[in-house]
């Protein structure tokens, strides 16, 4: 009896040359072209039609592998599926898997893309790309996005979560906005190995608990009107930028920037934007004669919108301007920062104005959830006698 099987050899394989098709058996078939180019088939029977498998070419595919191909094909046809379907099926897939294969430096580029109309300013957004460069890419920004588990996460963060602990909590915000984004976006499955509750909170610290409160250094508030005074024969808007700040009790980053039309002179305010205060609310600042005065008596660029101009035409003063002025006053231990301070102790310890009148004038946010709740006005008129008082303090 003929052999209905494995009727071919690797010999006869390679020997044969002449156009046609030659059976194995089971449905596998050598196939010559007429330029003398062999390759593999599978036939079969697939719901009463008759079909056809190429195989692949017999210089990558032996007769061996051809024949274990086809055994695992007959399989499939018994069992109702078909093999070119499940091929055609198996590459679509691997094609989106190679779709998604996207790093995790790949996936938070996009992100940040994404999100560019959400930032706050060009400044936040520079943040973060600095954390995510300096202290996650390292580490991470070449492995896929869906390769990211806790280990790789706990590696970022456990060099700095003591030494920089607030650095190290917003990287790891950070790590988990991006997989989040990822997730949606179909590049990784499962938990988020960034998340903070349940999960990395078993690992690390709380930063509360690490976290060492560093205050600006400030003056002692009996020294402000000395200081004032050496200050006022100081040249140049620095000098006038720090006086101002000092008058308002603001923030420095708030009077470096300050403009023209924040400023209304008739009714002697000065209205911060929301955009530019740390709450992310608008701030009146109610202005005491001394302020205004020191206002009207600035010089104005015709082409700068900026009230404090710096050394460049149109920019306004760079951000070190006011402790570089105080380095060359031989002032080295205080902050402008810790002049808020100076004028919080003062309102403390020498006046009786209502502990929400001081704070709200230092534009602080309120953590009592249900006085928030209550309080709806600024109480501008209110706050604009203690800054009338400060600035008489301040006097010089």
């Amino acid at each position: 009896m003929a052999r209905s099987i494995n009727k071919l050899t690797a010999k006869k394989v390679s020997s044969l040359s002449e156009k046609g098709r030659y059976s194995d058996g089971n449905g596998l078939w050598l196939q010559i072209t007429q330029h003398g180019t062999k390759s593999w088939l599978y036939r079969f029977m697939m719901h009463g039609r008759a079909r056809q498998m190429g195989l692949g070419s017999i210089s990558t595919v032996s007769l061996a592998d051809a024949r274990e191909t086809v055994a695992n094909c007959r399989k499939m046809v018994q069992q109702g599926i078909d093999p070119i379907q499940q091929r055609e099926e198996e590459v679509r897939s691997r094609k989106l898997e190679m779709a998604r294969a996207m790093t995790f430096k790949e996936c938070a580029l996009a992100f940040l893309s994404d999100n560019s109309d959400g930032w706050k300013n060009a400044k936040h957004r520079q943040q973060w790309e600095n954390t995510l460069k300096t202290y996650a890419y390292p580490v991470m920004g070449d492995f896929l996005v869906k390769q990211i588990d806790t280990d790789l996460v706990v590696k970022v963060l456990q060099p700095i979560w003591k030494e920089k602990t607030e650095t190290a909590s917003r990287v790891r915000g950070r790590i988990e906005r991006v997989l989040d984004w990822a997730k949606v976006r179909g590049y990784r499955d499962g938990e988020n190995p960034a998340r903070w509750r349940g999960h990395l909170d078993k690992v690390f610290p709380k930063a509360s608990a690490l976290k060492n409160e560093k205050h600006f250094a400030a003056l002692p508030y009996k020294e402000i009107a000395s200081f004032m005074a050496e200050l006022g024969k100081r040249e140049g808007n620095a000098a006038r930028g720090l006086e101002f700040q000092i008058l308002t009790a603001a923030r420095p980053g708030e009077v470096y920037e300050m403009t023209w039309e924040e400023i209304d002179l008739q009714n002697k305010i000065w209205i911060v934007p929301a955009e530019r205060m740390k709450a992310k609310r608008e701030h009146r600042v109610p202005l005491s004669d001394r302020a205004v005065k020191l206002l009207e008596n600035l010089p104005r660029e015709k082409d700068s919108p900026y009230v404090f101009n710096g050394h460049k035409k149109g920019r306004p003063l760079s951000n070190a301007a006011f402790s570089q002025l105080m380095k060359r006053m031989a002032v080295c231990d205080v902050t402008a920062h810790g002049f808020r301070s100076t004028f919080r102790d003062w309102a403390a310890e020498q006046t009786s104005f209502p502990h929400e009148i001081c704070e709200m004038a230092l534009a602080h946010t309120i953590k009592n959830k249900a006085e928030a709740a209550y309080r709806r006005g600024d109480l501008l008129e209110k706050r604009r006698g203690l800054m009338i008082d400060w600035a008489s303090y301040c006097s010089f």
